[in-house]
């Protein structure tokens, strides 16, 4: 179980309630459809089972969950913010959905397939060692471990510069890891990692904002994504916004 004590983790989870408040899922389902987010997804799949039992932690507005079940695979959500699966179930009464906690998961020992994370643990002042051990309690031996964490990047870090050094305020939480740190975490907490991939070179390009964004939700101009696939390539780290982890149980 985690520890909250001295720590932002009830702020920030009321924080995520209230972004949750602000967004849709329609508006989400538009920017998993992006070609960025379409690029991770299709990194991702090929290891997920199509009959076996996949959850996702930290499901938000269900747009993961809602993709991957129209590509055939079973995945239930789970967050802590419960206004986030209402507006879900709004959308689509018939999600598979649940309350809980990623340090407390209602699940037995060894019986998940799969474990998917999307910008999840980086929310946690503790660290992310102790989801990371509950992740690893719950999978199946040989159980996937799909995860994408930020990197800090010259775009974050010259962002992060900008504001003093400062990377949080007093209510939200978030940090960011190189590869190494990810990885190390991952093996700590019992999993052999199968690859770390740099992606979203776009999206930490619409960070600097002006021509880079698009029109839409969080959207990449198609200078951008050119620039971004180019990157991708020539420059994978340096410009790698968010880190795709993907690992088995040991």
């Amino acid at each position: 179980m985690h520890d909250s004590s001295g720590s932002r983790y009830d702020s920030t989870r009321k924080a995520w309630e209230t972004i949750w408040d602000q967004a849709s899922v329609e508006t989400e389902l538009q920017a998993i459809a992006y070609p960025r987010a379409q690029h991770t997804i299709n990194r991702y799949a090929a290891y997920l089972p199509k009959d076996g039992l996949i959850l996702e932690a930290g499901s938000g507005l269900s747009a993961a969950v809602i993709t991957l079940r129209r590509r055939g695979y079973n995945v239930i959500g789970l967050d802590y913010a419960e206004n986030a699966l209402h507006l879900s179930h709004r959308y689509d009464a018939a999600l598979p959905l649940i309350t809980g906690d990623v340090h407390a998961l209602p699940f037995a020992a060894s019986t998940l397939d799969a474990y998917l994370s999307f910008g999840v643990l980086e929310h946690f002042e503790q660290g992310m060692g102790a989801a990371l051990a509950e992740a690893c309690r719950v999978l199946k031996p040989g159980g996937v471990l799909v995860l994408t964490i930020p990197y800090p990047n010259v775009v974050h870090r010259l962002i992060q510069r900008r504001r003093g050094g400062r990377l949080n305020n007093e209510d939200f939480y978030e940090s960011t890891y190189t590869r190494r740190a990810l990885c190390d975490n991952a093996a700590a907490a019992g999993f052999t990692v199968v690859e770390a991939v740099p992606t979203s070179h776009a999206f930490t390009l619409w960070g600097l904002g002006g021509v880079f964004r698009g029109a839409g939700y969080y959207q990449t101009s198609a200078l951008a994504d050119a620039l971004g696939s180019l990157l991708r390539v020539v420059l994978p780290w340096a410009f790698n916004f968010s880190t795709l982890l993907i690992a088995r149980k040991s």
